[in-house]
């Protein structure tokens, strides 16, 4: 007897149709091994797929795994949102203003301020970020490509993590950004024996009025050259401006752009706040659907 699976595909972080991030979501995989799982990311070659497992939600949320074309993944933003979004429409089928989804890092909720706005922006709660080592400023360089004074020497470059560990290195400007090119041999070597596989790249000043930053993410570890919209990374960058004062506050509340080089133009809603001993993570946007179908 044939399997059929039911998925959904998204563009999450997007503005419009084939823009921000790609994912496929399964609504069904509890008949998938893990390997059969990889092979399907494989195959979509998205820069992430989820698996629902089952469809039927249970203990307040519903058990979510993630793939990129590399591996099984902790956490990721983008896979979360859009994913919570799919519940959302095609499971629930009734407007509500939140979904839990139970990951391996953990319980993730996504939440929506007006509940029957389908195209509204929705925000996602990241775990309490945890922040590690700070890199040797001239070795990131290297590792993007850049002269030594394309960096922001005022800022540190420093191991964040939400959920999935990342390097976040401070730039001067656009112009640095664009001029990113990753030199593969130095990030093999940066990432050799660390944790942290994902290097994010920011600046001052977006691509867009709107826009208070620019950023790159890369990811080769995971078989992702350049992420086009990273929630996890951003959700890692929300608290390293906060831990750092980059704004001269406790608090932000700003947009980012991402994916400009890479033809997939994403914005992403950043919220977060210094609480007592904590800082607090929201990552925002909006999911727009691009297809439906059934895998044999």
């Amino acid at each position: 007897m044939s399997r059929r699976f039911h998925f959904i595909m998204t563009d999450v972080f997007a503005e419009s149709k084939y823009a921000g991030n790609q994912l496929a979501v399964f609504l069904d995989g509890s008949s998938l091994s893990g390997e059969e799982m990889l092979q399907i990311t494989r195959e979509i070659n998205f820069s992430e797929t989820t698996f629902i497992l089952p469809e039927e939600g249970k203990d307040g949320g519903y058990r979510v795994r993630i793939f990129t074309p590399g591996s099984e993944v902790d956490f990721a933003g983008h896979p979360t949102l859009g994913t919570a979004w799919v519940i959302r429409k095609h499971l629930i089928q009734k407007p509500v203003d939140k979904v839990v989804l139970n990951l391996n890092v953990g319980p993730v909720p996504v939440t929506w301020a007006d509940p029957e706005d389908e195209n509204g922006q929705g925000f996602m709660r990241q775990i309490e970020p945890t922040f590690g080592e700070q890199l040797d400023a001239g070795i990131l360089a290297d590792v993007l490509g850049l002269p030594s004074d394309a960096m922001d020497s005022k800022w540190p470059v420093e191991v964040v993590s939400t959920g999935l560990p990342q390097i976040m290195v401070p730039l001067k400007n656009l112009d640095a950004l664009k001029q990113v090119k990753v030199q593969r041999d130095l990030y093999d070597e940066l990432i050799l024996n660390r944790e942290a596989k994902i290097v994010l790249a920011f600046c001052p000043g977006g691509y867009t009025q709107d826009q208070a930053l620019g950023v790159r993410v890369f990811c080769d570890y995971f078989g992702i050259q350049e992420d086009p919209a990273t929630g996890s990374g951003n959700g890692c960058l929300a608290a390293y401006l906060v831990k750092n004062r980059y704004f001269g506050s406790d608090a932000i509340d700003i947009r980012t752009g991402q994916g400009y080089e890479i033809g997939r133009p994403s914005t992403l809603a950043l919220r977060a706040s210094r609480q007592e001993d904590s800082i607090q993570v929201e990552v925002g946007g909006r999911v727009v659907p691009i297809a439906e179908g059934y895998w044999e």
